[in-house]
């Protein structure tokens, strides 16, 4: 496939962009009925409204800063129609020959040598164009681009199959949850169940500037799930700070909650590798008194009857949550620790099924993404037949 220098088969039009803060765009759109209002895009997709436009048309946005440049599969290019604003994140670009093709082309790209800057990656114009662009006829141009769009058509199918399988797994496992809980009549409150139930450390007690590559872990809102914790990422304190919020200790056998509550609780155990952690501000510990299963109550907490207990005491419009007060309130079922053991191995058994299942799935959902890279990789080496 023959490549030609990117102006040769590109305009430019980044003088079709314009940045406006968010507090304005704000101001601007108050009080205003949508149909008066335009899209405002950034460096990877549409990010608000705004009460004006300045582009008019069909163009391809590729990120300048802020997009994913260095990540194969994700998405640096996409194409805008009609009336749009587009801020200064991204480079407002126009095929002189089709610019489906032109898109497509961008986000196969490999940006490794043309980005600059280690935080946040930029993508200047001067660098931008050193690429080089491929100019087949535009026959061909239009023949690799239906091709693509017939497999990505078909990959797309599959990638929402696998998506309603993970929703029908959600539903499952609250299927197993109100199952197991089921033959429960007697409860209680979390407070009279708990040792100790507390906050973590908040605001100049425990800041971001705090947070070392290693040393004591804290746990953060990240890692707190419905029923898992997710050790994907990590903070840690030094010995010296621990020293001075050491009150906030959580161990294996404690729960952590968070106080934010959207479409389910978010609870889970800390795991045992962990040793120790410290809780952050709104992770909530739970400290359950001896003859209490934590996973027992871990699970209850986490199902749907817990949830739809306590979601009408929810406050707050941006970030709903409920505080420790409520949180001591909610009830959970009373029951010898043998029922309480022999209820957490049932679960258990029929979570590790959908974990399984889970983990297939998301590995075929990575499979179609790097297929979808793949897919793009042959078109322009002109393998996509």
């Amino acid at each position: 496939m023959e490549f030609v220098p990117f102006e040769q088969a590109v305009e430019i039009w980044d003088t079709l962009r314009k940045p406006v803060n968010a507090k304005e765009r704000q101001s601007r759109i108050e009080g205003k009925d949508i149909g008066e209002l335009y899209p405002y895009y950034g460096a990877t997709g549409q990010v608000g409204y705004i009460d004006g436009y300045i582009s008019d048309g069909e163009y391809v946005l590729l990120g300048e800063d802020g997009a994913p440049f260095l990540q194969p599969t994700a998405t640096k290019a996409y194409l805008i129609h009609g009336k749009a604003w587009v801020n200064n994140h991204a480079h407002v670009l126009r095929s002189k020959y089709n610019n489906a093709f032109l898109c497509y082309y961008l986000n196969s790209f490999d940006y490794q040598g043309f980005v600059s800057g280690t935080t946040r990656l930029k993508l200047t114009q001067a660098a931008m164009k050193q690429i080089p662009i491929p100019a087949p006829p535009l026959s061909e141009q239009k023949r690799i681009v239906s091709r693509i769009e017939e497999l990505f058509s078909q990959l797309d199918a599959s990638v929402a199959e696998l998506k309603t399988a993970k929703e029908r797994l959600k539903v499952y496992r609250q299927a197993v949850l109100k199952e197991a809980f089921a033959k429960f009549h007697a409860f209680t409150s979390l407070k009279q169940a708990s040792e100790r139930i507390f906050d973590g450390p908040f605001g100049s007690n425990l800041k971001t500037a705090d947070y070392v590559e290693q040393g004591v872990r804290v746990v953060r809102l990240e890692n707190v799930k419905n029923a898992w914790f997710d050790n994907a990422k990590r903070s840690f304190v030094t010995r010296e700070k621990y020293q001075t919020i050491s009150s906030h200790t959580v161990y294996p056998d404690d729960l952590i909650m968070s106080t934010f509550i959207s479409e389910d609780i978010k609870i889970c155990q800390l795991p045992v590798d962990v040793g120790f952690a410290v809780n952050k501000a709104d992770c909530i510990g739970i400290r359950l008194k001896s003859g209490i299963n934590p996973r027992f109550v871990m699970f209850y907490l986490a199902s749907r009857e817990a949830y739809n207990a306590l979601i009408h005491q929810v406050h707050g419009a941006t970030r709903p949550r409920v505080n420790t007060k409520q949180i001591k309130a909610m009830q959970i079922p009373v029951a010898k620790l043998r029922e309480q053991d022999t209820t957490v191995i049932e679960i258990e058994e029929k979570m590790s099924i959908c974990d399984s299942i889970e983990k297939t799935v998301d590995t075929a959902l990575q499979q179609a993404e790097a297929l979808r890279q793949s897919i793009l990789k042959k078109a322009f080496e002109g393998r996509l037949v």
